[in-house]
């Protein structure tokens, strides 16, 4: 169920699996809803992976989580309880000004981008790359979703500079304060931090490596035994 937030080594594939009916492996991205629904998917299974309540740690409020369920996967058998208001702390206060960020740079209509908005915001608190805390299998990913649902902003990174750091970049920007060191980003200490690579293993892909080798380590042992 998608309140109780259950976490484990195969949480995420299966939650996915849940709502899509395939693994992440699986899915067909080429066209533009398919590829929404991918994401939207890979969102809540990630933030499902984490443990808690779902619609806090996918940044939406229950209703929104519902909603979306309803409306994005009507056929898996996911309903959104158990959600919690959080007090207001400073992660809270980040997470608002980033969704703001994105709510205001949007190039799509409708819910779907609203949501995503909100949910980006939230899984980039969490301290990994921001594709993997959004579960998706590679950063073009994360690029495609932020140039299809917030393109006046995407557009603004010719840099390629890593997503997170560009985010905030831009928000001090907008308030007039300047974020880097040196007028150069050759010349910057941080440099690889701005810009490093962000390449790697998806975080359900690492899970399904670690669940499947596990399922050997028992087969061996029990031959062993």
């Amino acid at each position: 169920m998608a309140g109780s937030g259950a976490c484990g080594p195969h949480a995420g594939i299966e939650f996915y699996r849940l709502l899509t009916g395939r693994d992440p492996v699986e899915a067909d991205i080429r066209d533009d809803a398919d590829f929404d629904r991918h994401v939207l998917a890979s969102i809540l299974a990630a933030a499902a992976m984490d443990g808690g309540p779902l619609a806090e740690r996918a940044g939406l409020s229950e209703q929104e989580l519902n909603d979306l369920l309803a409306r994005n996967f009507p056929s898996a058998l996911v309903r959104a309880f158990a959600w919690m208001p959080r007090s207001v702390s400073e992660s809270d206060d980040d997470a608002i000004m980033v969704r703001d960020l994105l709510l205001a740079q949007r190039s799509t209509d409708g819910d779907v981008g609203r949501w995503l908005a909100a949910m980006v915001a939230r899984r980039a608190m969490e301290p990994n790359h921001l594709w993997e805390d959004l579960g998706l299998r590679e950063r073009s990913e994360l690029s495609r979703l932020l140039m299809r649902h917030f393109a006046p902003l995407a557009s603004r990174n010719t840099k390629n500079m890593r997503w997170k750091r560009f985010f905030y970049r831009m928000l001090c920007e907008d308030d007039g304060f300047v974020m880097c060191t040196t007028p150069v980003c050759t010349q910057c200490n941080d440099f690889d931090l701005c810009f490093g690579e962000e390449s790697g293993e998806s975080r359900m892909a690492e899970r399904r490596r670690e669940f499947l080798r596990g399922d050997s380590d028992r087969v061996d042992a029990a031959r062993s035994a």
